[in-house]
């Protein structure tokens, strides 16, 4: 997430939390995307991690969302004194992750094209301002080599307070915080039907994303038995607020449905002012009520709900747009390939039925398995007797078929097609991840170091 919303519009009932995804609905003609990314930074010189302050001899985070601000003429989002962000009147935005994973959030734009140029323009600047600093940045989707401990903590207080929750309530949450980076999508729905149509394809599919884009091998200087190591984490990160969502499969699912679920999810805080409150584990029905104990008789605003839903990580998100989150970070062009995946399969009207009639058979026992298997089989793990390889290749014939449908075409006639590409050589061939044990096995001589510079941006 960006930035937390500011919204101090009082929320007194259930269905006011309902109304306000309700309102996110938009007629076809106004489907945007936006994608966020994340990319570890590294001092180039001794491939170590970049801290906030930097070191004595080096600027670090805060030195590199300086110069980003400069560069860019972005306003700055700041913490407690601290430079934490920076965000455009457009509506993208820079923010750190906890372990300075540096993610700029896109635009909502309504081509492939426009999310390429975002993404050039993204990167043009930050090497400008990172190179003096000496700082490089991973395109991967774990950090290859540092563990935990040697891992920096951003100055945020909601990260504080999730680093003293997780441990709580699963194995692999500091992990998750600090060592993982992704790349995700948000996008559009027109109603209500459109929306559950799209949360159930993108949910049972997110196994594939997953297959697809793995890119995470490494962890501690060696391999660590899977393709996608980020995947495996969330399996055991935070069972009340993770997982593949069974019930937006059942009758009846809506947005009443999600709001029922997302009001069951603990809390990690409420914000007040600059100040993040700790209430990990307390009910946002309580807040609602005003009955927090540790807020006595404060009660709920839009702010609270928005920033509580984003603290929510099923492999499919709901605020006021849908989230695909099932994808490792990787090189730009995998950057481009996830909402050109997005642009052919879901806003395409054939395309979408197509992806639902390959899914509607699928039980809830069968999908759960395949999201089991997938961080170490990718596109070999099976479900109703079928590959991920094989349903890969139907899929992304669907969003070929849907991006050439939509012809939008750069300034050298190329339509969005073109953006499918590294996904269509993943399914002819290996995954990142495959690659990358091919090479630590062989010419990388069982070390991760050449990683940054060959899977560096």
């Amino acid at each position: 997430m960006a930035r937390d919303v500011s919204d101090p519009t009082p929320v007194t009932s259930r269905d006011e939390l309902v109304a306000w995804s309700e309102a996110g609905a938009k007629v076809p003609a106004q489907f945007r995307i936006g994608t966020e990314h994340e990319k570890l930074p590294f001092y180039q010189a001794d491939r170590r991690p970049v801290p906030y302050a930097g070191r004595l001899e080096q600027g670090g985070i805060r030195a590199l969302l300086e110069g980003m601000q400069e560069e860019l003429d972005w306003e700055p989002i700041v913490e407690a004194g601290n430079i934490i962000g920076l965000y455009d009147s457009f509506g993208g935005a820079i923010s750190l992750e906890p372990g300075g994973q540096f993610e700029l959030s896109g635009a909502p734009l309504a081509s492939v094209h426009e999310t390429r140029a975002e993404t050039l323009r993204h990167f043009a600047a930050l090497k400008t301002v990172a190179a003096p600093l000496d700082i490089g940045f991973l395109a991967l989707g774990m950090s290859p080599k540092w563990t935990r401990a040697e891992t920096p903590m951003m100055p945020k207080q909601r990260y504080a307070i999730m680093a003293r929750y997780m441990p709580k309530v699963g194995a692999y949450g500091l992990d998750m915080m600090f060592r993982t980076c992704t790349v995700q999508t948000n996008f559009d729905y027109a109603d209500e039907a459109d929306m559950v149509t799209k949360l159930r394809v993108s949910l049972a599919l997110q196994p594939l994303i997953t297959a697809l884009f793995a890119n995470s091998p490494f962890a501690d200087g060696k391999l660590n038995g899977y393709l996608s190591m980020r995947s495996e984490i969330w399996r055991d990160t935070d069972a009340a607020r993770t997982g593949m969502l069974p019930f937006a499969f059942e009758p009846g699912m809506g947005f009443e449905r999600y709001v029922d679920y997302a009001l069951d999810v603990p809390m990690y805080f409420v914000k007040r002012g600059d100040h993040y409150h700790d209430v990990a584990g307390a009910s946002f029905r309580d807040l609602l009520a005003g009955r927090l104990a540790a807020l006595p008789g404060e009660r709920a605003t839009l702010s609270d709900w928005a920033n509580h839903l984003s603290t929510i990580f099923p492999e499919v998100r709901l605020k006021r747009y849908l989230e695909m989150r099932g994808a490792d970070a990787g090189p730009q062009s995998f950057l481009h390939a996830l909402p050109a995946l997005c642009f052919g399969l879901l806003y395409d009207p054939v395309a979408l039925d197509g992806a639902w009639q390959i899914v509607k058979g699928w039980d809830a026992a069968a999908r759960q398995q395949l999201r089991a298997e997938t961080p170490r089989l990718g596109l070999g793990a099976k479900i109703a007797g079928r590959s991920l390889r094989d349903i890969a290749n139907d899929v992304l014939a669907l969003a070929r078929q849907g991006l050439a449908k939509r012809a939008r075409r750069d300034a050298d006639g190329h339509d969005e097609t073109i953006y499918l590409e590294p996904l269509e050589a993943v399914a002819a061939g290996k995954s990142q991840a495959e690659d990358l044990i091919h090479r630590f096995k062989t010419r990388w001589n069982g070390s991760v170091d050449p990683a940054f510079s060959e899977c560096a941006f």
